[in-house]
């Protein structure tokens, strides 16, 4: 893969989490939220694993933030 879509997938987790933090949530709270482990949430954090469509919208609503801005 080109290295830019390792610091895009950062990125994202970068905004996932800097989202979960200004919404007061833990990574065990946003999970429940949109139906996941803690240890996902986590992975999807430090760009170990990637959301895919549905978790990034599942993770919008659960942050009251428009899609767009955990991907832009």
């Amino acid at each position: 893969m080109p290295d830019w879509v390792s610091a895009r997938r950062q990125q994202i987790g970068e905004r996932i989490r800097t989202a979960r933090l200004q919404a007061n949530l833990t990574q065990a709270q946003l999970g429940e939220r949109v139906g996941r482990e803690y240890r996902t949430i986590h992975r999807w954090e430090y760009a170990q694993r990637i959301p895919n469509l549905t978790d990034l919208l599942l993770l919008a609503a659960a942050l009251d933030i428009p899609l767009a801005d955990l991907v832009q």
